[in-house]
């Protein structure tokens, strides 16, 4: 359990429950209760690497608890959120752990429980809010990850406006980091590639960047910059675009990344480019996407441990962002929905990379298929329970091939 004084000034805030009523902290709150039932095997059937096990397999059960209020009258409001997390193993071994779903002991054992409870004060002028304490960014440089059993969290102070019509802006920094399957905060690492740097920390990571909506909402810009003091700096620029044609709508995801050391450089030199496209045609249920994504430079793509990326290629076994890379997609989603059942969704995917400067004296290639189907239960006693099923085969010269299954359960009680 790691408190966070932010929580002491949200029990400050609830003791005034005139103010409250009056102002509409109570009366604009909400609060949410979440269950995540989380069973994660993967196989790695051609180990490549120092760390020779051979299966990474658990299944734990997960609560996230939301609560976020409203503000105080008067030109600032004031208001206070909270989370509450709580990690439970169901099953695990010591040859099968590591699979982000739970933290592990030095002996080698998950542990059988692991919990955080934290908050945010937040404070409202207009368009613009200031928040302090646990916060959850999803930016380009720096995108939310929550793709195991519990959500990763950050420590610091984000200011967001958007005083301009169609115009967002955001700063933010942030000192140190909550992962997904640990209950207290850490340092910041980074990761190049699929390669963690957990030999290095920083102590902060400072953003600043927008995205301006126009068009009639058809078309966004997006311009960023990101520092991992003392390691990397990184700046984005991207445009999306969407237009329906007749039946159809045709959309554009574009994107380019550029990398370099920064500080004290505890990495090294970092040279990296990065572009990726990824282009849509919806019809009905239907979507089809094709995308291409090319890594430049003498470096794989940075980001911060243990996150995925914005790429159009990013998937959560595979990133095929290693050093010097190129990529290919080709994907396709169908909602049930337009035959008449509603909730329940698929997808799959085939990406393949090549060119790879594995740094070894050959040319590095992967591939990998994906396979996801999701349904959401719309009546009757489990209304809103969510199960998703994954099957993923990746394969490579150059690094261990992985057979990944996912089953999820997933419900949430809206509590106020």
């Amino acid at each position: 359990m790691n408190p966070n004084p932010c929580v002491a000034l949200g029990i400050t805030l609830l003791s005034q429950p005139l103010l409250a009523a009056e102002s509409g902290f109570f009366e604009d709150a909400k609060a949410s209760l979440s269950s995540r039932n989380y069973y994660f095997s993967r196989d790695f059937s051609d180990i490549v690497g120092a760390n020779q096990q051979s299966k990474a397999e658990e299944w734990a059960q997960g609560f996230i608890l939301d609560f976020k209020s409203g503000y105080t009258p008067g030109p600032i409001g004031f208001g206070v959120d909270a989370v509450g997390l709580l990690g439970i193993r169901l099953d695990s071994s010591p040859d099968r752990v590591n699979s982000g779903l739970l933290p592990v002991h030095g002996d080698g054992r998950a542990a059988s429980d692991y919990s955080r409870l934290a908050g945010t004060f937040k404070a409202r002028v207009s368009q613009t809010e200031l928040r302090v304490g646990e916060l959850q960014p999803n930016l380009p440089v720096l995108t939310f990850s929550d793709i195991r059993l519990l959500p990763p969290t950050y420590q610091g102070v984000s200011l967001n406006s958007a005083e301009i019509n169609g115009l967002t802006v955001q700063v933010g920094h942030l000192s140190s980091t909550h992962l997904r399957n640990e209950g207290g905060d850490d340092k910041l690492n980074a990761m190049l590639g699929h390669v963690p740097m957990r030999q290095v920390a920083s102590d902060a990571f400072n953003y600043l960047g927008g995205d301006y909506v126009f068009n009639d909402k058809q078309t966004s810009a997006s311009l960023w910059y990101g520092q991992l003091e003392d390691i990397y700096q990184q700046g984005f620029v991207g445009l999306k675009h969407s237009k329906p044609f007749g039946d159809w709508v045709l959309s554009a995801n574009l994107g380019y990344f550029t990398a370099r050391e920064d500080g004290d450089a505890l990495l090294g030199q970092i040279d990296n480019q990065a572009f990726f496209s990824l282009l849509t045609a919806r019809h009905g249920g239907h979507s089809f996407h094709v995308g291409y994504q090319g890594i430049y430079g003498e470096s794989p793509f940075p980001r911060v441990f243990a996150n995925i990326t914005p790429l159009g290629n990013e998937v959560p076994t595979y990133e095929f962002a290693y050093t010097d890379e190129r990529s290919y997609q080709a994907r396709y989603d169908y909602n049930f929905a337009a035959m008449g059942i509603p909730g329940l969704t698929a997808t799959v995917r085939y990406i393949t990379g090549n060119n790879v400067d594995t740094g070894r004296g050959f040319e590095g290639k992967d591939r990998e298929r994906d396979l996801d189907i999701g349904y959401a239960v719309q009546s009757g006693v489990f209304k809103g329970l969510g199960i998703r099923v994954r099957n993923a085969v990746a394969r490579s010269n150059y690094r261990s091939d992985i057979d990944e299954n996912r089953l999820i359960l997933a419900y949430t009680w809206q509590l106020l």
